[in-house]
Order: structure tokens, then C-alpha cells, then sequence
């Protein structure tokens, strides 16, 4: 059986990789958000960038609630270089299904994000959040990746 500080320092490192990974997906988001030429699409986009910032919100106020109140954010490399390369797809040309590949793209590393924070012992409670949050995450690629699709 784990002792209660190993549990929380798991707890909150897999709550930090989950909280790196939202900020880009928060950013990603609201950056391909406005960029994307059909409206609905870049309201959507929109719309899951403030329910990203919200699942963060709920991470941090776990953590602060475990004792944690230094919580660093930075986002992840992968996802810095994922917003450079949809800015740069966007400056040269690149309509929304250029966007929506590099945004599908992101949602992948969303999803692994989330299942390996599942895959890891965690409270009853937090696994909870974590599965609540994984479930959008995944509806969310599967809704980027097939509206992709449709227009190739």
C-alpha cells in the first residue's frame, strides 16, 4: 500500500501532465478557433477551448484541495509545436481541413494524456473527473476528426 504523500505526489503529477495537456488544448483551440473560415465550426471551437479551461479549473481546485497551491503551467512541447505548425499551415494557405487535421492531431495527444493518467492508481474522486473529462475529450476527437473527413 502506497504511503499518503506518495499518493498525493502521484496525484499530483498526473494531475499536472493532465493540466499541461488542457492548456494546449485550450490554446489550440481558441487559436484554430480563429483562424477556421466556417462559422459553426469556429464557434465550436471556441466553446471547447472555455471547456477546457473549466476541466483545468477542476484539476486545480483538486490539487489546491490536496494541499498543493504552487501548481506550474506550461503546457507541453508536443503542443507548442503543434500550435506553430497550424499557425504556419494557416499563414500559408491552409484552409480548414488543414486546421482541423493539426486540431485532430492535438486531440490525440489529448486522449493519450488521459488514458495514461487512467491507467495510473488514483482516488476514487479524481478518477471520476478524469474519466468524466477523457469521455469529452474523446467525443470531442471523434467530432473534429469526422468533420475533417467530410471535407477532404
Amino acid at each position: 500500500m502506497s504511503t499518503p504523500s506518495k499518493t498525493l505526489q502521484q496525484v499530483e503529477d498526473t494531475l499536472s501532465t493532465i493540466i499541461d495537456n488542457l492548456i494546449d488544448s485550450q490554446d489550440g483551440f481558441q487559436k484554430i478557433g480563429d483562424e477556421l473560415k466556417d462559422e459553426d465550426l469556429r464557434l465550436y471551437f471556441l466553446a471547447e477551448s472555455l471547456t477546457r479551461a473549466q476541466f483545468r479549473g477542476e484539476l486545480e481546485t483538486v490539487l489546491h484541495q490536496e494541499g498543493v497551491h504552487d501548481i506550474e503551467e506550461h503546457g507541453t512541447a508536443n503542443g507548442t509545436v503543434l500550435r506553430i505548425w497550424a499557425e504556419l499551415k494557416s499563414k500559408l494557405g491552409g484552409g480548414d481541413h488543414t486546421l482541423l487535421e493539426t486540431a485532430e492531431q492535438a486531440e490525440d495527444a489529448a486522449k493519450d494524456a488521459y488514458e495514461e493518467a487512467l491507467a495510473t492508481e488514483l482516488p476514487l474522486p479524481i478518477r471520476e473527473i478524469l474519466f468524466k473529462q477523457a469521455l469529452h475529450v474523446q467525443n470531442s476527437h471523434d467530432y473534429v476528426k469526422a468533420v475533417r473527413d467530410s471535407r477532404k
